[in-house]
């Protein structure tokens, strides 16, 4: 893996990005803003499951308004969500927002924008430059490749934020289709010093959105880019933290509870396999050490392929075998498969 790109830190409420701090995870809440109890149970619910800052959408006055009584039952940093209107973003800081989102493809208005950056300022607050594909000006360099555009949308703003002495900034870069996403990241890496936040958008149903991310986040933070991420679905906000750290314990970057390995099942397969690793990730979301599970469907891929987990199970005809970092330590009838190994990984867990 390539070595991490340098950018400059920046804190985000408690949470410090860039540098060498670890890639964080963001979401973004699902719930209308204005419904302020229903977004403090989701914001909660974010942070029960791992995520480090939450991004807020900000449609109109009221959104805007109500988040400082959402900062006051909540702890993770807030970060508000602004399109179109700047005054929402003035309102945003007033309520107490721990950062902004702004995209300049519909806030370009360099006066407003000069009031937004003015206002942070004196607040300390961060900024991120989120340039999406999808909401581009149509005359703006259209006849350059799509990536050029988006990494050169944000070189102009971070230019005018930069001439009125704010450097507060994060960037993201974000399209649907991955090799455009991709391209742009590693354009802009290295022209600024800045953090970047890494996602693609509008990625899909957890299935295909999943390996749609995977694959681009994935990309990006084996060559060493991104400083935090966020995986997009069309599902429960949680589900987009669980894939976040999924992506960063696959490449060793984070380690965040439990990782299930499992063999794909075949021919020699002699119990419900499926069943049975599916009942143990479900029973595996409750932990919260970063211990490594085997669920191996026979002597050929279990211990021996899995001897780098903390705890494993090898299934055989009628009974498997319990094993600790490559060693048997008993054997069980497989009506008892399921609680032995869940006795076993909570003595170590």
């Amino acid at each position: 893996m390539t070595q991490r790109r340098i950018s400059t830190s920046l804190r985000i409420g408690k949470v410090t990005i860039g540098g060498d701090a670890l890639i964080v995870v963001q979401s973004m809440t699902k719930t209308d803003t204005r419904d302020i109890t229903a977004t403090i149970k989701q914001i909660r619910e974010l942070e029960d499951c791992g995520c480090e800052i939450v991004r807020v959408a900000v449609p109109d006055k009221e959104a805007a308004q109500s988040l400082s009584a959402i900062k006051r039952k909540t702890s993770l940093p807030l970060i508000a969500d602004i399109h179109f209107d700047y005054r929402l973003a003035l309102l945003a800081l007033q309520a107490g927002s721990d950062g902004l989102r702004l995209n300049p493809g519909n806030i370009g208005d360099k006066e407003q924008i000069a009031r937004v950056v003015a206002a942070a300022k004196e607040r300390e607050i961060p900024i991120r430059i989120g340039v999406n594909a999808g909401s581009l000006p149509a005359n703006f360099e259209p006849t350059i490749p799509l990536a050029e555009r988006m990494v050169d949308m944000a070189l102009e703003q971070i230019k005018l934020m930069e001439n009125l002495d704010f450097n507060l900034i994060k960037v993201s870069l974000k399209a649907f289709d991955v090799p455009t996403t991709v391209q742009a990241y590693q354009l802009i890496a290295d022209k600024i010093p800045y953090p970047l936040h890494l996602g693609i958008t509008e990625a899909g149903l957890p299935g295909a959105g999943t390996i749609r991310s995977a694959t681009g986040i994935g990309i990006l933070l084996y060559q060493g880019i991104g400083d935090t991420i966020r995986v997009s679905l069309t599902a429960h906000p949680c589900d987009e933290v669980n894939a976040a750290y999924e992506i960063l314990k696959s490449l060793g970057l984070r380690q965040r509870g439990p990782t299930l390995i499992s063999c794909p099942t075949c021919g020699r397969t002699e119990v419900d396999l499926i069943a049975l690793a599916e009942a143990v990730n479900k029973r595996l979301e409750k932990i919260d050490k970063p211990i490594k599970v085997a669920v191996m469907g026979c002597v050929v891929n279990g211990p021996g392929e899995a001897k780098d987990a903390d705890v494993g199970i090898a299934c055989g005809e009628g009974k498997g075998a319990i094993f600790r970092k490559g060693k048997v330590v008993k054997t069980v009838a497989e009506q008892n498969l399921l609680e032995a190994l869940m006795a076993e990984i909570e003595r170590i867990a």
